[in-house]
């Protein structure tokens, strides 16, 4: 097993190449980079309006210290359009004055370093910028991944044992519902009824504390933080059961129609002894070690339309705004964290799965 650990963690630096590069390569196909967003925003102004820039170029996702805040002081005239100068100077300052696989190389020995340059349009090194965020994301993720688990398992095993029951019928059309609507258009349902939307104003509707948080004592901080959190999190346990419900169904289903259920059966054990101590160490191998897959999934996927929807400053929002001014530091300095993280607790979820069980070895089924 050890060795197999040292292939993969020896494979996630090609791995990680390849994802920047192919979205790299989609980037400069795609229309409207940092400096059409600027030029757009300057021609949408008066005959005085203004940029301020400052820095030098720092290429797409480098450890330049390209900076960028729409504020006055190089002013354009003329209705048809900018000093061609002043678009040079963009590019310079963005770094786009040289060529595509400059910028890729610059880019790629910056992150080795851990260097993921500085947002175009806040000034601030994009690492500071997803530490700031990475607390909302990780309570929205911990929190949902760990409500889905103590409610999904004992549904899944009550489904198993009653299958085809009417409780298991009944149930079944609760995980149709999980399974059919999408965590973000319960977002909006709850927002209706309990958030002030029609109904109930019982909730806040955006942040992750009130404004006067730091005027709380820290019992009154934990009530108001859990407050803001109830709705989103909802959300994400109710689009997200589902799959987590019917996996610890048809796991236990599958074992207890094993030959040594039968047998311990006929040994008279009780149904409580055979669940609870063979099927269920068995059963939970599963989805025990899909733990760390089901919290990436909640972290850098299942939250970012939530983030979005409730106005939560986490990871998700901070993807979602970057990718819309296509501030590309933001966007490939978040993608390498993401892509980083995903990769090292998927291979802690292949080591989990032989920690439970060490009959599987995944280093004899490479050979």
């Amino acid at each position: 097993m050890i060795a197999y650990i040292l292939r993969r963690l020896a494979l996630i630096p090609l791995t990680l190449f390849g994802i920047i590069l192919v979205n790299f390569l989609i980037v400069q196909i795609a229309p409207g980079g940092p400096v059409e967003q600027v030029l757009s925003r300057l021609q949408g102004m008066d005959g005085g309006a203004t940029a301020r820039f400052s820095g030098s170029g720092g290429g797409e996702a480098g450890g330049g210290s390209a900076t960028s805040a729409l504020g006055p002081t190089t002013a354009y005239r003329g209705a048809r359009g900018l000093d061609p100068a002043y678009v040079k100077s963009l590019e310079v300052q963005f770094g786009f004055d040289r060529p595509a696989h400059e910028r890729f190389l610059k880019m790629v020995g910056d992150y080795l370093t851990f260097d993921l340059g500085q947002s175009y349009y806040r000034s601030i090194p994009v690492i500071d910028l997803i530490l700031e965020k990475m607390p909302v994301s990780l309570s929205l993720g911990i929190w949902s991944t760990m409500i889905i688990y103590l409610v999904s398992i004992p549904l899944g095993i009550a489904k198993a044992v009653r299958d085809g029951s009417r409780f298991d019928m009944a149930t079944s059309w609760m995980v149709v519902v999980g399974y059919a609507v999408p965590s973000f258009l319960f977002a909006i349902l709850l927002i209706i009824v309990f958030a002030g939307g029609r109904y109930f104003d019982w909730f806040p509707l955006r942040g992750i504390l009130s404004d006067n948080w730091r005027e709380l004592s820290w019992p009154q901080l934990a009530l108001d933080y859990l407050w803001h959190m109830v709705l989103p999190v909802t959300a994400l346990v109710i689009g997200g059961f589902a799959s987590l419900t019917m996996l610890t169904k048809n796991s236990f289903l599958e074992e207890i129609r094993k030959q040594y259920v039968i047998t311990a059966r006929a040994k008279g054990l009780t149904e409580s002894k055979i669940l609870y101590r063979h099927v269920f160490r068995n059963a939970m191998l599963l989805v025990v070690a899909g733990f760390p897959a089901a919290l990436v999934s909640m972290l850098f996927t299942g939250s970012v339309l939530i983030e979005v929807i409730f106005s939560l400053d986490g990871l998700g929002l901070l993807g979602f705004e970057s990718t819309m001014n296509r501030d590309y530091p933001v966007m490939f300095g978040t993608l390498y964290i993401f892509g980083l993280i995903g990769l090292l607790l998927s291979l802690i979820s292949d080591a989990t799965y032989h920690i439970i069980d060490p009959r599987i070895d995944f280093e004899s089924r490479e050979n």
